[in-house]
């Protein structure tokens, strides 16, 4: 395209058009200059940039209306939360291309290393009791399990409650907070992270057989910044459905990729552990479990293992 076309059609000269070109230059595209022919775009980064994002994405309901990029951050749900904290709408996204203190479930530490992955969270205002809050993580599985599916082929499948799995092996996992009353729930920060673009000497060695990336898996890198956009468009999604009360269709969804209905399990939950057969996700999205003394118990957190 030619720098009179873009300078007509921006609104701005052409020493303007060229300067931002120069800019893009800078950050990494690789734009092709002609006399005769114009501008032309022949590759992007795999960088994260916020207008990069919001313009793929187009427009959503709700998640990822307002997207913001770190280079590093101590947490984006910590970024989240000093944001909920200051009245900001539902639906930022917050995404880090490190983090030095990324955290998964129950304090443990993720592994977080720049421009490897995609760390993000996502700030909800949902009108939903504190029980029901659980449902979002379960459409948020199932939004990231379609995502990836969809950008590499693969088959994922969803640990209950929050892991997502490719051959076995985990490559991503979300963690949701949620600040509450007693009978509302005030807002939820969704946070994820997904094992991009890692190659396997970059996971410590005690978790080499329990994790993998989605680049380990393929034998090629995945671009981060299409995967981000699916991942979003997903999750705005899925979000709209349990909004609007579709939860059912989700948890049957759910069901469809879990591996955790129908086996044998041991659930530990601090000092007290349950085994049992998963027989379902319930309405509010907790995992159903027929004890081995045939009570039925309504599972919420813990750690699941499956039984060989």
């Amino acid at each position: 395209m030619s720098g009179a076309e873009l300078s007509q059609e921006l609104g701005v000269s052409r020493a303007a058009v060229w300067a931002r070109i120069e800019e893009l230059r800078s950050l990494g595209y690789d734009i092709e200059a002609s006399p005769h022919r114009g501008y032309r775009l022949l590759s992007t980064p795999d960088l994260l940039h916020a207008e990069d994002l919001v313009s793929r994405l187009g427009q959503t309901r709700v998640v990822g209306r307002d997207i913001r990029v770190f280079q590093e951050t101590t947490s984006t749900n910590d970024v989240i939360e000093r944001l909920a904290r200051d009245g900001v709408k539902e639906g930022v996204v917050v995404f880090a291309e490190s983090q030095t203190r990324g955290r998964g479930r129950l304090g443990r530490k993720w592994m977080s290393p720049a421009r490897r992955g995609l760390w993000f969270s996502v700030l909800l205002r949902p009108n939903l009791r504190p029980p029901e809050a659980t449902r979002l993580t379960v459409a948020s599985a199932t939004a990231l399990r379609r995502a990836v599916e969809s950008q590499t082929g693969l088959r994922p499948e969803i640990k209950w409650p929050n892991d997502i799995l490719v051959h076995g092996r985990k490559v991503a996992g979300i963690l949701t907070e949620l600040s509450a009353e007693l009978d509302h729930v005030k807002y939820v920060v969704l946070g994820m992270g997904v094992d991009v673009n890692l190659q396997p000497d970059d996971f410590p060695v005690e978790l080499r057989k329990l994790a993998t990336s989605l680049r380990a898996e393929l034998g090629r890198p995945v671009s981060r910044p299409d995967l981000a956009v699916a991942i979003l468009r997903e999750l705005d999604h899925d979000y709209a459905r349990v909004a609007g009360g579709q939860f059912t269709a989700v948890a049957d969804e759910w069901e469809e990729h879990g591996t955790t209905i129908g086996h044998q399990v041991v659930i530990r939950m601090g000092d007290r552990q349950i085994r049992g057969r998963a027989e379902s996700l319930g309405e509010d999205g907790e995992l159903l479990v027929r004890s081995e003394h045939g009570h039925l118990e309504r599972i919420v957190g813990g750690d699941v293992t499956l039984e060989q």
